[in-house]
């Protein structure tokens, strides 16, 4: 199994977001996990969200990671996330002689920290293409990575491979992530971290739009029978929104600050909206020749404005 974090590069995202009106915010610390499993291997799972590398009030930071990642890693669970730059890595503790006394080493030498070793000249950078860079095709990136031993006081040793990203171009600001299966390639964990984009953007949508985390109810029962219906009613709408004709599917409202070159989840629900609005859902019996009442069109300019409105 394998876990994901959260947070695409934080620069990025922000700009990404603002401009597609796609922004995922949430906790600071603890955001929405999901579950992708490989298509090679049933068991092998990966989940997405963002079990922060910040800590809460109360704690240093780094605490609240460092206990979920070990809670993975003895669940047999692959995590990866970001990792703070400034986090105290170590080298494996080394072997113990046999008969010697007191209680073991779980740490070797400390290692430089991550932003000396983006700063250090030595550092060998491998140029990497990284194809589906969020929906913009393939990109380069340039990729350094070893092994180490995060540790906190008092807190379990987490042995990790550590990834560190740099955009040659520099649109957003060098990143670090970190992996606890230690023989996996840098460029598979890079990949493998992208894939929550398409997993939060869904969130965001259904809590902005269908009111998921939003419901005002009293029972946790209640809230959990809605939110399962209310995420299954964000892929109904987007069924209904492929079977609509191409030019009704593929509209476009965007705002006149900035430019959206393609439909998101709203529009998809705009179109769902009209196509379901524009039936005549109370009309009489086709059977019937005498018409009492004379049905009512909605005109196209009150379809548009409701259709947008909520």
């Amino acid at each position: 199994m394998q876990v994901q974090d959260h947070d695409e590069f934080s620069e990025l995202d922000h700009r990404r977001h603002s401009s597609c009106a796609h922004e995922v915010r949430s906790s600071a610390r603890c955001r929405r996990p999901a579950a992708q499993i490989s298509a090679s291997d049933p068991a092998d799972t990966r989940r997405t969200g963002d079990f922060s590398v910040g800590a809460s009030v109360h704690h240093s930071p780094g605490v609240d990671t460092l206990l979920f990642l070990d809670a993975m890693r003895r669940g047999g669970i692959t995590a990866i996330t970001r990792l703070r730059l400034d986090a105290a890595l170590y080298e494996p503790a080394p072997p113990r002689p046999p008969g010697t006394i007191g209680r073991p080493r779980t740490k070797g030498a400390r290692l430089p920290s991550l932003s000396d070793v983006l700063a250090d000249a030595s550092t060998g950078w491998q140029a990497t293409v990284v194809p589906g860079w969020y929906g913009a095709g393939e990109h380069t990136l340039e990729i350094a990575s070893a092994t180490a031993v995060w540790r906190h006081g008092g807190l379990p040793i987490v042995p990790i491979r550590w990834v560190l990203v740099r955009d040659p171009e520099n649109r957003f600001a060098p990143q670090a992530l970190l992996c606890t299966d230690l023989d996996r390639e840098p460029v598979q964990i890079v990949s493998w971290f992208m894939r929550r984009w398409s997993v939060e953007v869904t969130f965001q949508e259904a809590r902005a739009h269908l009111g998921v985390e939003t419901q005002r109810q009293w029972s946790d029962k209640a809230i959990a029978r809605t939110t399962p219906c209310l995420l299954a009613l964000f892929s109904i709408v987007t069924l209904l929104a492929s079977r609509l004709p191409t030019r009704e599917r593929t509209r476009v409202t965007a705002a006149t600050w900035y430019a959206k070159p393609k439909p998101t989840f709203v529009d998809a629900l705009a179109a769902v909206r009209y196509a379901l609005w524009r039936e005549q859902a109370s009309v009489l019996s086709c059977r019937q020749r005498h018409r009492p009442k004379r049905r009512f069109v909605l005109p196209r300019p009150w379809a548009y404005a409701l259709c947008q409105a909520a």
